[in-house]
């Protein structure tokens, strides 16, 4: 009996610290939904209700700002950095998982130690190429340095190391090569962790800011991430109330995603840990 009850105050405890947990990140996402809709003085009431409801903030955003500029900018960079990444990183991965060749191991070490590497400490050697390159103040300088991203790579790897070689074997014997058996056999089977994969390159070019704001100096260029605080530079958005609206608009592709593909991210994590 004692056991059972320490057993259920230990779960009694883990439910609470879950529901202080979820609180603390949802409540900063209710106070922003809560100051869009608040009038300009309101917006600095504690009240976390709106006690005037207007949706002036929004009329604002659609009116007063080029939202849908910086919206095609933002979708145009994120969609092509995430289709560029997902034919290169799933080739790559295959290659370093099933190819036989020199310096295999070492090439894998090299690129997964760039996840050690933080973007501040490349920006200045990345300037430079870009503008060597002739990239700045265009879309392929929002593009190209985004490209790359190690744990995309990582993932896919581990997946193809986990595809039985007998499939590929047995394409083999049917005479298919190597790359027919990559795009016929192993690419299909790991289209969960390539939609996991292409989630996470989305949404990191999607919110990226650092590049945009070092690498363009023309609006016509800029993406929502960049938009929101070139309104906060510009004083064009004194009241709070309409960043919390403009935030809100922002966020509705990286919740739709999450929602259209949630089953997606269930079943690849419900398959590593059945792997693992």
């Amino acid at each position: 009996m004692r056991a059972a009850g320490e057993g259920r105050t230990g779960i009694a405890g883990v439910y609470f610290a879950l529901v202080v947990i979820s609180l603390l990140t949802i409540f900063p996402l209710f106070w922003m939904v809560s100051s869009a809709f608040k009038t300009g003085t309101d917006v600095y009431s504690l009240s976390p209700i709106p006690e005037r409801p207007t949706l002036d903030n929004f009329r604002y955003v659609f009116t007063q700002v080029p939202f849908l500029r910086y919206m095609f900018n933002s979708l145009f960079v994120s969609v092509s950095v995430t289709v560029i990444a997902l034919f290169f990183h799933s080739m790559a991965a295959y290659a370093l998982a099933r190819l036989r060749f020199p310096g295999r191991e070492l090439i894998f070490t090299l690129i997964f130690s760039t996840l050690l590497v933080s973007l501040p400490v490349i920006l200045v050697p990345l300037f430079v190429l870009v503008r060597a390159m002739g990239m700045l103040n265009s879309y392929a300088g929002l593009i190209i340095p985004v490209i790359f991203h190690a744990f995309g790579i990582f993932l896919l790897r581990q997946f193809y190391l986990g595809v039985p070689k007998e499939l590929e074997e047995a394409a083999y014997l049917d005479g298919a090569s190597q790359f027919r058996t990559f795009l016929q056999v192993s690419l299909p089977l790991a289209l969960p962790s390539i939609a996991v994969a292409g989630i996470i390159a989305f949404l990191t070019a999607y919110s990226e800011f650092t590049i945009g704001w070092l690498f363009l100096d023309r609006s016509d260029k800029i993406t929502l991430a960049m938009a929101i605080y070139s309104i906060v530079q510009t004083g064009s958005a004194q009241p709070y109330s309409q960043l919390g609206s403009l935030a809100i608009i922002v966020s509705i592709p990286a919740i739709a995603i999450f929602v259209l593909f949630q089953n997606t991210l269930l079943e690849r994590m419900l398959f590593g840990s059945i792997n693992e």
